[in-house]
């Protein structure tokens, strides 16, 4: 009964009718490389190490408490410590990283973590087409979105296989599977719910692709996903999804960076009692630097979210942030940053819920100074302010982070 088996076949048999289209005399475009600012260059390896020192201050909200409770205040500290690693075998990139979270708390014990996170993949290009094996594995103690405030311990596995085919000069026909395991700790609770038995998931994903290069520092791409959820527990949550979507990617080096998706999704959930979702969805992340004193970024999403009650199983998350820094002069520059994310939530047929129509914001603004010692040092300070607003009082809180931060690396 389990579709993945009969999943690859479809997706094996896919590869082998596009190899036996390519050329053998063709070679394809080495994938993979590393970027042209890396600092560290030993034969055929490629470091990029980068540290970073956050939070260096005061939370006045650790747990995002309530508004109706006085709240836990304390002194912390995150160092994050990033290596990006590339090694060249002959015309193929291994490409690793690593990255470990360091969070500290004076007070609150419970809440000291260290988060660590690994990642590899291999591009292998063969004539036209280029294999692109990966693997992830993250395990941390963290919030995993705007709706759980628990640090909630879990572990994240993931591994996928890409296939690029270069059908034309500037067009590549790419295919993706890949499956991704969420998986909360024994004891991880939020509001006295288990998350262990709520929200351990696979998601299994198969992906095709056709993308163009209109301009060497443009990519566009038509993506057409089919996505299964598979809950160990909690088999009501079980759905399965088709999204189609445009992406638009920008090179490194150009004056836009960063990539931008809309489409279109169909969320079906296995279970009658549980609403579907027809829509829009939407992931942006980019930023402009104008006159080389200015940087404006901005970020969007629109995305189906699991929650922790079953009553109201999934929330639509619509959203973004914009950050302005400006270079005042010499060394100084100054930052200012605020977004709102919205949180509609999906009730259950037949469920009993306080607000059926429930949505939830979550308001973030604030900014800071920083000094530039260098290239690649930066030593700031900043203080920001979260704020959820909902019609649940346990789920409205007030937030303010203040403190000093230095990255070393631009990481």
């Amino acid at each position: 009964m389990n579709p993945i088996p009969n999943r690859l076949a479809r997706y094996a048999l896919a590869v082998a009718m596009l190899l036996g289209m390519t050329s053998a005399t063709a070679f394809a475009q080495t994938a993979g490389e590393p970027p042209p600012n890396v600092r560290m260059h030993i034969g055929p390896i490629y470091i990029n190490p980068t540290l970073s020192l956050s939070n260096a201050g005061v939370d006045d909200n650790v747990f995002d408490d309530p508004n109706s409770v006085t709240p836990t205040r304390d002194v912390t500290i995150t160092v994050t410590p990033k290596t990006d690693v590339w090694v060249r075998f002959g015309p193929s990139w291994l490409q690793a990283n690593v990255r470990e979270d360091i969070v500290w708390f004076q007070k609150s014990v419970s809440e000291r973590s260290a988060n660590n996170s690994y990642g590899l993949a291999w591009s292998i290009p063969i004539n036209r087409v280029t294999f692109t094996p990966s693997g992830s594995y993250t395990n941390t103690r963290d919030r995993p979105g705007f709706e759980i405030d628990t640090r909630a311990e879990r572990s994240e596995i993931g591994y996928a296989l890409q296939t690029d085919v270069k059908a034309l000069s500037k067009t590549t026909l790419s295919f993706k599977a890949e499956q991704h395991k969420t998986l909360f700790a024994q004891g991880a609770t939020f509001l006295d719910v288990d998350l262990h038995d709520e929200l351990n998931r696979t998601v299994s994903t198969e992906t095709m692709s056709i993308r163009h290069q209109p301009t060497p520092l443009t990519t566009l791409s038509v993506d057409v996903a089919l996505e299964q959820d598979r809950f160990a527990y909690e088999t009501l949550r079980n759905s399965t999804a088709t999204t189609i979507g445009g992406t638009l990617k920008f090179d490194p080096a150009a004056l836009i960076k960063g990539s931008a998706t809309f489409g279109y999704e169909n969320y079906h959930p296995s279970d009658p009692s549980v609403p579907g979702y027809a829509g829009t969805t939407a992931a942006a992340n980019l930023s402009y630097v104008f006159l080389t004193i200015t940087k404006v970024g901005v970020t969007l999403t629109r995305q189906v979210s699991y929650s922790y009650d079953i009553n109201q199983p999934y929330y639509i998350q619509t959203g973004g942030a914009l950050e302005l820094s400006q270079q005042l002069f010499g060394p100084l520059d100054i930052v200012g940053r605020g977004g709102l994310q919205q949180l509609a939530y999906q009730t259950r047929v037949g469920a009993i819920v306080t607000d059926p129509d429930r949505v939830d914001h979550v308001k973030m603004y604030g900014g800071g100074i920083g000094y530039h010692l260098g290239k690649d040092t930066r030593i700031g300070f900043d203080i920001d302010q979260n704020q959820r607003e909902s019609a649940i009082a346990l789920h409205q809180y007030t937030g303010l982070k203040y403190g000093f931060s230095v990255t070393v690396g631009g990481g």
